[in-house]
């Protein structure tokens, strides 16, 4: 039960980075807000790192994909206190004018079994090309709350 909540966690936490790392590239058209989800749609590199409290540090890497309709889905690698695993990630994220968002993100492992959900809050910076995240909140499928004290960072990929 254990090694679930810590695979879970690990994969929340790079659902969470790879969500963070989808800022987009892009001069603003006229008329278009600074920030929204048409220029922050793209592939990202993602990373993110912290602890989920009772159960030990964790670490992950992966890519994530977001569209401009708020959708994105991924992968991740994590490592939560010595347990790797790898899970996909997938939810919807939500961009605001002033370059702050939130994204609800939902871990699976390769069985398709759901291992977390959690919620981000975002910043993107540097012409939305890099975004920073901190995780909000996460629980497992019973609903089971875990203290997750995670924060990455997200970067656009170049073509």
């Amino acid at each position: 039960m254990q090694r679930n909540s810590v695979r879970t966690t690990v994969a929340f936490a790079f659902a969470a980075t790879l969500i963070g790392s989808m800022a987009a590239t892009g001069q603003t058209v006229a008329g278009d807000p600074a920030c929204s989800l048409a220029r922050a749609a793209g592939k990202y590199g993602v990373s993110d790192s912290g602890i989920v409290v009772g159960i030990g540090p964790r670490v992950a890497i992966g890519l994530v994909t977001l569209d401009a309709a708020g959708n994105l889905k991924g992968t991740v690698t994590a490592n939560l206190n010595g347990t790797v695993s790898e899970s996909t990630a997938s939810g919807t994220i939500s961009v605001n004018p002033d370059c702050t968002g939130v994204a609800n993100i939902n871990e699976f492992d390769p069985s398709g079994n759901l291992l977390l959900t959690a919620t981000e809050s975002a910043v993107w910076d540097d012409n939305m090309r890099e975004l920073r995240l901190i995780f909000t909140s996460a629980k497992l499928p019973d609903g089971t709350p875990l203290a997750a004290v995670i924060s990455g960072n997200a970067r656009k990929l170049v073509p």
